[in-house]
């Protein structure tokens, strides 16, 4: 038996799937060979493979705009008590004028990834022979690569998180091996197929997105809103197709899968990285594996089956 994690894409809603998967780990006692992550997956699963919940919990609940954007193309303001996200066009205008090519900058992201998976963490998972995999888009070649790390070395591994994290045009374009890179999440939102294709046999796949749309969109009011809603509407359906996929090669392979969807709409900007709320998340998420689990065991159960 080979028991894999993924974690899909999700921005600021990482911290939900940081909840589920500490439920998981520490309450099931399940102890996962192979991690996979998409964008903000991607920035948990070296954390996760080495059982450092509490430093994710850590880095997942103190995160802000500034510890992720030194360029930030949006302004947040409070309107009737609600967050209201709209263009910086100072610092968008700024960013054309140094030739960047995207609206925002990330660097700040780069920074923090050093900082919070190490050297010693890289080393001591190769040690450990746990496998962790993270997805990126190759905008040059028009391809999904899968990096493990395995195959790369400390600061490409770095590099490769990083990338798979940038939500493009918003935020920086990776550029390496003479190929740009963006978002994992434009071509494998949850890679659940690749992890069969590495020999899973039993798969945790956590999705962070409703299993149903509950979200009619008000009509955009600028170019950054209708960009959003469009790349949402893109990435939904790539989940979708991620899924049946990844259903289709479980049940062809015999592969145990088992979903854990947001039960409500967390937000419809996972840029926006608010502490108080990412704080909430966790405890949903934890809640709600918990739920979970307890109605999939009551489920089974000889007296409830009559």
């Amino acid at each position: 038996m080979k028991k894999a994690l993924v974690i899909s894409g999700g921005g600021s809603k990482g911290a939900f799937a940081g909840g589920v998967a500490q439920y998981l780990m520490k309450e099931e006692r399940k102890a996962y060979e192979l991690f996979l992550g998409t964008s903000t997956g991607s920035l948990m699963v070296s954390h996760l493979a080495l059982g450092k919940l509490d430093a994710l919990k850590k880095l997942y609940t103190n995160v802000d705009q500034k510890t992720v954007f030194s360029n930030s193309p949006f302004t947040i303001r409070k309107v009737d008590g609600e967050k209201v996200v709209s263009i910086n066009h100072l610092n968008t205008l700024w960013n054309f004028i140094r030739g960047r090519k995207t609206f925002g900058e990330s660097k700040n992201l780069r920074k923090l990834i050093k900082e919070n998976i190490t050297k010693e963490m890289y080393k001591t998972i190769l040690k450990n022979h746990k496998e962790v995999v993270v997805t990126i888009s190759n905008l040059t070649t028009n391809k999904i690569e899968y990096k493990s790390i395995n195959e790369t070395s400390y600061e490409d591994f770095c590099d490769w998180i990083w990338g798979s994290c940038n939500y493009i045009p918003f935020m920086s374009l990776l550029e390496k091996d003479h190929c740009q890179y963006g978002d994992g999440g434009f071509g494998a939102l949850i890679p659940i197929r690749e992890a069969i294709l590495r020999g899973a046999t039993e798969i945790d796949a956590i999705i962070l997105d409703t299993e149903v749309s509950q979200v009619n969109r008000m009509p955009s009011k600028n170019p950054f809103s209708l960009l959003f809603d469009v790349f949402d509407f893109m990435q939904t359906h790539v989940e979708k197709h991620n899924i049946t996929i990844g259903k289709l090669a479980a049940n062809h392979k015999n592969v145990t899968l088992n979903l854990y969807y947001t039960p409500t709409v967390l937000t419809t900007n996972s840029l926006v990285f608010d502490k108080k709320l990412m704080r909430r998340w966790w405890a949903s998420g934890f809640e709600y594996a918990k739920t979970k689990r307890e109605k999939d065991r009551s489920a089974f159960r000889p007296d409830v089956l009559g």
